[in-house]
């Protein structure tokens, strides 16, 4: 067996949230001739959103879950300023109790959604939904995480 048989046979690890986020030179380029596009839509219908930032805490609270980011689960990065929204269900972001690091939208807000891929760099998403309604995730749980993580990072400093 040729190497290339070898490794045409082994599988591809899989994708991580923090790849599927990275901005490629291939998605700056479709950014800059326009392809995608994105629109305003409410929070707290089909899902509330929390607001992670920096991107990074985000991505690693995702790989703490160990869910996969092909998994349908509405994410969407805005890589101008540096926020991860999480999609969870409608009236659920506002009622975990001050996630680290992150903020509940729900009614009486708008998050720009890419209309198609690769959107834009103000809405990129990471994870798109793959049903209708959307995959969530849950808001109680993603905070538990933030505050995990958010707090072993401190432990670390002390």
């Amino acid at each position: 067996m040729t190497t290339d048989q070898e490794a045409a046979m082994t599988p591809k690890s899989a994708t991580t949230w923090h790849e599927q986020a990275a901005v490629s030179d291939q998605r700056l380029q479709r950014w800059r001739f326009g392809f995608g596009g994105a629109g305003w839509v409410h929070c707290g219908q089909s899902w509330d959103a929390l607001a992670i930032s920096p991107i990074t805490l985000g991505l690693d609270a995702l790989s703490a879950l160990r869910l996969s980011p092909r998994s349908g689960y509405p994410v969407l990065a805005d890589h101008v300023r540096g926020v991860l929204y999480v999609m969870v269900a409608p009236g659920t972001a506002t009622s975990v109790e001050n996630p680290p690091r992150a903020r509940g939208l729900s009614v009486g807000h708008h998050l720009l959604v890419p209309y198609a891929e690769p959107g834009t760099p103000s809405a990129h998403w990471v994870s798109a939904p793959r049903e209708e309604p959307p995959l969530l995730l849950r808001a109680d749980l993603i905070s538990s995480v933030l505050v995990r993580l958010t707090s072993a990072t401190h432990d670390s400093t002390n």
